[in-house]
């Protein structure tokens, strides 16, 4: 009988992505547990969804501290609290610092919505539309120090249609945020997914595997 795994989700809002990952671990009964959902403000609604939930809950409010790093340090501190496999982002909607990531190295993961390299930071959607492109999308990504930058684990594409705006685009996108997010969660927890450290690259034990590694695209 396989250990349970530990996943400790960050939030700094409503975490629909979380949200998706919670049903997806029920659901598909994964061997793990969502062992507590942390957030940086105190007035999340994704922190009243985890309570609904039965999940631990936790909030270390940037505010509070004198720094990056003094923030980083004390959230570092309650999320081993908990004992975490996995640290999943998302929407937590903070700059980590270097020993933050390096302390979790291999085992925190985020999505951003954008195709990555594409549109790193913020406004992605209306950086999709200025620049013309016919096609946007979310990227699952391990998190590394440089922002927006670690190795792509898995990416969903939608066209962008004639006459999208910001939060028409947006809304499909988060659609499919909410398929690969769990499904790039659910393979680490089976142990399908790992960081390779000498290479930092992703990589893959099942029959999926590709050339680029187990990069995928959804249309």
């Amino acid at each position: 009988m396989r250990a349970m795994k530990n996943i400790v989700i960050l939030i700094s809002g409503r975490g629909s992505n979380m949200e998706a990952i919670v049903r997806a671990a029920e659901a598909e009964r994964w061997p793990a547990r969502i062992a507590a959902i942390i957030s940086n403000r105190t007035d999340a609604p994704g922190l009243q969804f985890a309570a609904a939930h039965a999940i631990p809950t936790a909030v270390v409010a940037n505010q509070d501290y004198p720094s990056r790093a003094a923030f980083d340090a004390a959230l570092q501190s309650t999320i081993d609290g908990f004992l975490p496999d996995l640290v999943v982002l998302a929407g937590f909607m903070r700059i980590l610092t270097e020993p933050f990531v390096a302390h979790y190295a291999g085992r925190i993961l985020n999505i951003h919505p954008s195709l990555l390299p594409n549109f790193p930071g913020l406004a992605t959607h209306r950086q999709a539309l200025a620049a013309g492109v016919s096609e946007h999308g979310a990227t699952v990504h391990f998190v590394t120090a440089e922002l927006d930058h670690g190795p792509v684990v898995l990416q969903a594409k939608i066209p962008v249609l004639p006459g999208d705006t910001e939060h028409s685009l947006a809304m499909r996108v988060l659609q499919q945020e909410h398929i690969i997010y769990p499904r790039a969660v659910g393979m680490f927890i089976e142990g399908s997914l790992a960081l390779q450290q000498e290479q930092g690259q992703p990589s893959t034990n099942t029959d999926e595997s590709r050339s680029d590694h187990i990069k995928k695209d959804f249309a």
